[in-house]
């Protein structure tokens, strides 16, 4: 497209004897926005957006002003600007139900007589498959072969259907399974940190930038992309060309001073930074780091600090283009002339950062001195909730007490069948290398290998309760293990590699051995899991396991060898060496200058240009896959992973008038720090579920039940599956875990998703009550969809994630937010009221104020101000159609 240009910004830049067109910041800043070289990086890359895109209508001369006056007024004035990313970045999990809309979308549009091939991704889409491999094997040198045969068996469906998405849509890749984690490929492989095009004959030269169906899209942030997690459905509608909607955000600066302290890992610098931002509260804004700190950081240890964004928050964590970026971009094996560019167009646009470049203009700031950071976990259930590894021990004890009501029974142990072990609260039944988040950094990595290469070496090994595993992030990090020898110290203490994707983090830990998990559940044991992961929420990990531990991968090496938090590791033995001596933590811990010889002879540009040369081709198990179906899907009524999904039945050219909501009743009445995990579970589903039932109804076994994720393809499971997980709590039902709820006026106590049923079939609304950061975690789409199909109208509570207060909205569900000290306790609801909320047609604005009317049992009705979040006129017209695809897709055949 052609930009009005107001500030004749385009100009040509020559590199290598090549000439690109691009979107001068310097010569904007000469023609009328002055002093916008002291932006933070992070908004000059948004700056760059609306100049190249301005066309006078989703991008107005005053937006592209409104970002230069962020120097004055720091990003006060909540203008809503339009941003249109570089390319779209999905994983499996997401990325399903994604394909599947966009397949139903190529049947409304037959159905509306319009021509189905419109519905084709218009920027680039990579669909990395890394969610769906479960640790079942583990510890053997047959654990990966075994789990690949396992995951090809149980996703054979998706994998398919998958497959003829790669055929039947243009712009449309598939990196096939058993490549590694999406974030890590992005990485490692497909982020370029500058983009190019062909328009029109002329190469134009850009930002790279995206959005992701995964919350931790943030990670390459660390290479100087500005990237964030989207619902799924946001990322549909950015595929279709649809700009997405943001207010120019507030933009904290995190200065970094120093240098880590010898031992000191980059796991235990990001838990450090989310526990910061996470007290400052960065919900819905920038971060971007800058200060001297920079200067000795490599880029993974950028990119481990911009994974966990969503832990702390933020929108991103952005680290700007420096002589590491480059020296990264050289060493990953890009393309000569791609790196070439990108130290250029930084250069030319003001973005490359050197130790003399003078601090941006932040909204605020925080400072953290590097060599304050000390040896940390977090748990047991939050990624903020930080925990210095001398105080693990004492930190459990207390949880004892406060979170799990244990504390008399702290040393307590209990045999296990058949076993020559007993087994104890806070003992350590899984320790897991897994997620992106950890990794793709080869620091930790090496670290973890020369800490089981010294433990061995001393003879010790696991504890026989633990189940150990090793899930690279990419084939790269499994090749340097090998070829440097580590892997086979790893396996000596049970590391096995187990597969390449994302496992334990997501709840792929597989099941636990069955006389341990029996133990676990006859005397209920709090047992622990120790993983190398972001998340590590309640009802996440493993079913069997309540007290989770985020650690750096050397920490859950060993929590391994020790067996249980309730050793010390800072002061306590790890166990006895072969020679009877103890052995502690500070015995075998590598030296960062030994990490560093293995990382240099080890990782070369010859193994990053061998593991990539080839990416999307696949093994022969993918290559075997046969495909059917052409331009739309050929559905099968049979299949219980993959169903055309009701959104668009019936849908017209107009859609209809948004309806009040009156006399709705309350499905769930819920507190604080409500996850996307807690509305629609990722894990395992368990046979007495509705979604079990539904399963076993299909002739499913229950061995071939899968779980959640990998069914998010088929909306009679998810639905069931929504509100669904084992841990959550409805106030409704106090004292009863899991998703139950009362249905009124009759009082009986049913299954959230039956009793959503019997009010539709009743034609009722309903409405969700909920306390303070809900929808936190996972960019979960089927969080919002699951809300829309159970008949949910409105969801009030007192703040929302980012995340998914757009995904709501998106499906046409209404967030609204109480006014400060105002929530449905201090309302006196038990959720036997009824809820009416009008003002919901023609005259309805963002951010407006409605009002609720609740009717109590007793007749009395309170007048209840709320702020409706929808929060721009985009939003406006997605709720309106009944959805953004809704809108999307009238568009298109219009």
């Amino acid at each position: 497209m052609t930009s009005l240009d107001s500030f004749k910004s385009r100009q040509t830049l020559d590199v290598g004897g090549k000439s690109y067109a691009y979107y001068s910041l310097k010569a904007a800043e000469a023609n009328g926005l002055p002093d916008i070289s002291r932006l933070p990086f992070a908004l000059k890359v948004l700056l760059e957006n609306l100049l190249r895109f301005e066309d006078g209508r989703s991008v107005k001369k005053d937006d592209i002003l409104a970002i230069a006056a962020f120097l004055k007024n720091r990003g006060a004035d909540e203008r809503e600007i339009a941003f249109r990313p570089a390319r779209v970045l999905m994983q499996d999990f997401t990325g399903v139900p994604a394909v599947v809309d966009l397949a139903a979308m190529r049947d409304a549009m037959t159905s509306l007589g319009a021509d189905p091939e419109k519905i084709n991704p218009l920027v680039p889409v990579d669909l990395v498959i890394d969610h769906s491999v479960i640790v079942d094997e583990f510890g053997t040198p047959r654990a990966f072969g075994d789990n690949v045969k396992l995951e090809y068996e149980r996703n054979g469906e998706r994998y398919r259907f998958l497959r003829w998405g790669q055929e039947a849509f243009d712009n449309f890749r598939v990196v096939p399974p058993g490549t590694g984690i999406c974030h890590q490929v992005n990485l490692e492989y497909l982020a370029q940190t500058v983009w190019t095009r062909n328009e029109n004959g002329q190469e134009v030269a850009y930002p790279d930038t995206l959005v992701g169906t995964d919350s931790h899209t943030t990670m390459v942030n660390g290479l100087a992309v500005l990237g964030w997690g989207v619902g799924g459905i946001e990322a549909e509608a950015a595929m279709l060309g649809q700009p997405l909607s943001m207010l120019i955000p507030e933009v904290v600066g995190f200065k970094l001073t120093g240098k880590l302290r010898e031992g000191m890992t980059a796991t235990d610098l990001v838990l450090t930074v989310t526990q910061m931002l996470r007290k400052k509260g960065v919900v819905g804004k920038f971060v971007e780091f800058y200060g001297p700190g920079l200067d000795g950081m490599t880029i993974e240890d950028r990119a481990t600090i911009g994974n966990m964004a969503p832990e702390y928050g933020a929108t991103c964590g952005f680290f700007p283009i420096d002589q590491a970026t480059i020296a990264y971009l050289t060493k990953s094996g890009r393309a000569d002339d791609r790196v070439a560019l990108v130290e250029a167009y930084a250069k030319a646009q003001d973005m490359f950062r050197t130790a003399a470049t003078p601090d941006p203009v932040f909204t605020d700031v925080l400072e953290l001195d590097l060599n304050d950071v000390e040896p940390s976990l977090a748990g047991p259930k939050r990624p903020q909730d930080r925990v210095l590894l001398s105080g693990a021990k004492s930190g459990f004890a207390a949880s004892m007490e406060s979170e799990f009501k244990k504390a008399a029974e702290i040393a307590k142990r209990w045999k296990v069948d058949g076993k020559n072990f007993d087994l104890g609260h806070g003992d350590v039944v899984i320790a897991a290398i897994t997620s992106c988040t950890n990794t793709s950094n080869p620091s930790v990595m090496i670290g973890a290998g020369l800490l089981a290469r010294n433990a061995a070496a001393k003879g010790l090994a696991s504890k026989p309760w633990v189940k150990t595993s090793l899930a690279p992030g990419s084939q790269v990090v499994g090749e340097y293990l090998a070829a440097s020898g580590l892997q086979a110290e790893l396996d000596k203490l049970g590391f096995n590699l187990v597969g390449f994707g994302c496992t334990t983090c997501i709840g792929n830990s597989g099941p636990l051995p069955a006389e341990i998990s029996k133990a676990i559940n006859d005397n209920d044991i709090v047992a622990a899991a120790v993983l190398s992961g972001n998340r590590n929420f309640e009802g996440r990990v493993n079913p069997d396991v309540r007290a989770n531990y985020l650690a750096s991968p050397p920490l859950v090496v060993a929590y391994a060898l020790a067996g249980s938090l309730q050793v010390d590791l800072s002061t306590e033995p790890l166990g006895t060496g072969s020679d009877g001596k103890p052995v502690y933590l500070s015995d075998i811990w590598p030296s960062s200058a030994e990490v560093q010889a293995f990382i240099d002879k080890n990782i070369t540009q010859a193994l990053f240009r061998t593991r990539y040369a080839d990416v999307f081709a696949g093994d022969d198990n993918w290559k075997q896959i046969s495909i059917s179906g052409g331009k739309t899907y050929g559905w099968d009524d049979k299949s219980t992973y993959v169903q055309n999904p009701p959104y668009f039945s019936g849908i017209s050219m107009t859609p209809k008038p948004v309806a009040d909501v009156v006399g709705a009743r309350v499905l769930g009445l819920f507190l604080d720090s409500i996850t996307t995990d807690h509305i629609s579970p990722a894990g395992s589903i368990k046979a007495a579920s509705p979604a079990g039932k539904y399963l076993l109804d299909n002739g499913v076994p229950v061995a071939d039940f899968n779980q959640y994720g990998t069914r998010r393809g088929n909306h009679e499971v998810m639905m069931r599956g929504t509100f669904a997980n084992i841990r959550i709590k409805n106030q409704m039902v106090p004292g009863v875990e899991g998703g139950v709820t009362v249905h009124y006026p009759g009082g009986e106590q049913l299954s959230i998703y039956d009793a959503a049923m019997r009010y539709q079939a009743e034609g009722v609304p309903l409405v969700v009550f909920a306390g303070k950061e809900y929808g936190t975690g996972s960019s979960r789409d089927w969080a919002a969809k699951g809300t829309n199909l159970l008949g949910v109208r409105a969801v009030i509570t007192q703040s929302f994630e980012r995340i998914h207060r757009s995904n709501l909205v998106g499906m046409g569900v209404l967030p609204l937010v109480f006014e400060n000290g105002t929530s449905w306790q201090t309302l006196g609801l038990k959720g036997d009221e009824t809820v009416s909320i009008r003002g919901l047609g023609e005259s309805l604005k963002p951010r407006q104020t409605l009002e609720a009317e609740i009717t109590y049992t007793d007749g009395k009705v309170a007048k209840v101000p709320l702020i409706c979040r929808i929060d721009t006129l985009d939003e406006l017209e997605y709720f309106r159609n009944g959805g953004i695809l809704h809108y999307v897709l009238r568009q298109l055949a219009a």
